[in-house]
């Protein structure tokens, strides 16, 4: 199993109207890419200062799975158009699992 994880911090401009679309774009992709397995993401909770401010976490049953899930149109469509124009910083990882 791979298990990708995605840390973004948005800029200092970025709208609650924007930020609220990244997470109404993303939840489209379950349904649309069927290799992913499971699939998380939200805002960061405010616990500890310093986090990112958003994370996105989704499982492949495979290294094949997981790269059609990076390279889909639509999740390439999702980063253009929501989390490119806000995003400050991205941090990822790939774990086997």
């Amino acid at each position: 199993m791979i298990r990708h994880v995605a840390l973004f911090t948005w800029t200092d401009d970025a709208t609650d109207e924007q930020k609220a679309a990244v997470a109404t774009a993303l939840a489209t992709l379950p349904a649309a890419i069927p290799q992913i397995r499971a699939y998380t993401f939200g805002p960061d909770a405010g616990i500890n200062p310093g986090s990112h401010d958003f994370a996105v976490v989704a499982d492949f049953d495979d290294l094949d799975d997981y790269l059609a899930y990076r390279d889909d149109a639509g999740h390439q469509a999702v980063i253009a158009e929501y989390i490119k124009p806000i995003l400050a910083s991205r941090a990822a990882v790939q774990l086997s699992l």
